[in-house]
């Protein structure tokens, strides 16, 4: 499917603010599921950016502005071709004890993706969600599956409930958060289990899709950046599970960047130098092409 996305993020401050520095991770990948055809940032004020790459290989935009202004506008256009193809199936029936066995080769490189963090920590919880849904008996397949739709089920959504900062453990009590709340849990489940995996931040397609049973509606997340999970399976290979909205990530899903957590992959970390309060506006909008 060809993809047009326009992400836009607009500051706007109570008092002018004499210096802004930002991080931008809005650059989509090439990977095996995606083809980035274009991408370019607009930025207003009129400002020149550097770019790197990170540590979880996102490359990132730095954005200095060191005057004073009273809006900050980053418009963010991408033109994505994304591919479809089923899960490893040889892979994913391999046993969860298996497959530890396999990557233990691999732990200099999955040491990472193992770790709690301070937005993804194990507890009590993940303990006994890991021994329910992924016992090394269990194939990869139907753990990964049964926890996805666990999460699904044992959780609401609710847009607005929590924000950036919220403790996972306030989720797991509540049993109500956004996408990247479910993310987060789902982490901590997975590695309580020694399973390496990843936080995903992206994009979903806007537009309602057909189900199954013939009736069209939006997946959760479409009008927003959305969160989900990779998980590193044998062969060196990453599988996407959403389990905001109970799938395999497909055709739908635009991956732009990658962490431990949350605040590693956010689209737009930074600071300004000012005495007045700040809003921001997000609109994020995919639209499906003719290729």
């Amino acid at each position: 499917m060809l993809f047009r996305v326009t992400h836009i993020t607009d500051y706007r401050y109570g008092d002018p603010v004499a210096e802004a520095y930002l991080e931008l991770r809005l650059t989509p990948p090439n990977r095996e599921t995606q083809t980035v055809r274009e991408h370019r940032l607009v930025i207003e004020p009129a400002s020149r950016t550097s770019g790197y790459r990170d540590y979880f290989g996102n490359e990132v935009s730095f954005l200095s502005l060191p005057y004073r202004h009273t809006r900050l506008t980053i418009r963010s256009e991408s033109l994505v071709l994304t591919l479809s193809g089923p899960p490893p199936t040889e892979n994913l029936n391999l046993t969860i004890q298996e497959a530890r066995q396999i990557l233990t080769g691999s732990l200099p490189f999955v040491f990472d993706y193992l770790q709690p963090t301070e937005m993804v920590k194990i507890g009590r919880e993940s303990v006994q969600w890991a021994k329910r849904y992924l016992n090394g008996r269990t194939t990869l397949r139907e753990g990964l599956e049964a926890l996805n739709t666990a999460i699904h089920e044992s959780f609401q959504y609710r847009k607005g409930a929590t924000n950036f900062s919220t403790d996972v453990g306030s989720i797991w009590r509540d049993r109500i958060g956004v996408c990247q709340d479910f993310a987060h849990i789902m982490l901590s489940v997975l590695r309580t289990a020694g399973l390496p995996s990843r936080y995903v931040c992206g994009y979903i397609e806007t537009s309602p899709i057909r189900g199954e049973n013939g009736q069209s509606r939006r997946l959760i997340g479409s009008v927003a950046t959305h969160a989900w999970v990779e998980v590193l399976v044998p062969g060196q290979q990453w599988v996407a599970l959403d389990p905001t909205n109970n799938r395999w990530c497909a055709e739908q899903h635009i991956s732009v960047s990658f962490g431990r957590d949350a605040s590693e992959a956010a689209p737009i970390r930074g600071t300004f130098k000012g005495s007045g309060h700040q809003t921001m506006k997000v609109q994020v909008r995919v639209v499906r092409l003719k290729k």
